[in-house]
């Protein structure tokens, strides 16, 4: 089992995705990179326009070697009220120093989890200071959008080796990276733990483009969905903040 992520640019998406099945929504600008952050303002008011039960994530923008920078954005990002602090990581822009940093700062109810660009490396040492900066997930995605799906750029072997350790090390295990609807099958025998989805939710696979609500419910479907209520599997290792939405209903 694992959960469907579905980033959203605007409270109208994250309606759109919770009403289609999605178990968390994520706050991201396409336009602006692999994880472009969105104005504060409006992560305020995708997070207001979801029920509580919907957990949602936000991105602060894409990795950088400017540690008190990506600090004071994962602050400012954990004030609009969200459940999940996404920081961008790259073996590029010292990964190790960001994550000494970001685990001294207080979050207040917001937690925090890392996204390391896969095609920039992976350095399975990173998983271990990830752990100590106190992330409770760890995701690989991809920073080219045009190279393909992360899957076309990291062997299934590494892939499953990554998810192994980062649920080893006490945190939840996602991939991302351009993923379609026929990437899930075989990235869901790997075991992760959350799988994200932009461009394969949008019209013509186009990230930077509108939603398409029958790519979100053939994406939903080829997701089974998660019911902690039905399901032990669904209770673990995932934290409280990332619970499915399933169990309340739908919007």
């Amino acid at each position: 089992m694992a959960r469907m992520l579905a980033s959203v640019t605007d409270e109208h998406e994250a309606r759109l995705v919770v009403s289609l099945g999605a178990d968390i929504v994520d706050a991201k600008d396409p336009g602006a990179g692999a994880l472009g952050a969105l104005p504060f303002a409006r992560v305020e008011a995708i997070r207001a326009a979801l029920p509580a039960h919907v957990p949602v994530s936000a991105t602060v923008g894409d990795p950088s070697d400017d540690v008190e920078a990506i600090a004071s954005a994962a602050i400012r990002m954990a004030d609009t009220g969200i459940e999940i602090v996404k920081v961008g990581l790259s073996m590029r822009y010292a990964p190790e120093a960001n994550l000494a940093r970001l685990g001294t700062l207080d979050l207040g109810g917001a937690q925090l989890v890392g996204v390391l660009l896969a095609d920039h490396g992976i350095d399975p040492a990173l998983i271990a200071h990830a752990a100590a900066a106190g992330c409770v997930g760890l995701m690989l995605d991809t920073a080219a959008k045009g190279q393909g799906a992360l899957s076309d750029i990291v062997p299934a072997e590494q892939l499953a080796a990554f998810v192994a350790a980062v649920q080893a090390a006490g945190m939840f295990a996602g991939l991302a990276g351009s993923l379609r609807v026929n990437h899930v099958a075989p990235l869901i025998a790997l075991g992760p733990d959350v799988l994200g989805f932009r461009g394969g939710l949008c019209r013509a696979g186009d990230r930077t483009g509108a939603l398409d609500a029958e790519a979100i419910a053939a994406v939903r479907q080829a997701v089974s969905v998660c019911s902690a209520a039905r399901d032990d599997a669904c209770r673990v290792p995932m934290p409280d903040a990332m619970a499915p939405a399933q169990t309340e209903g739908l919007i």
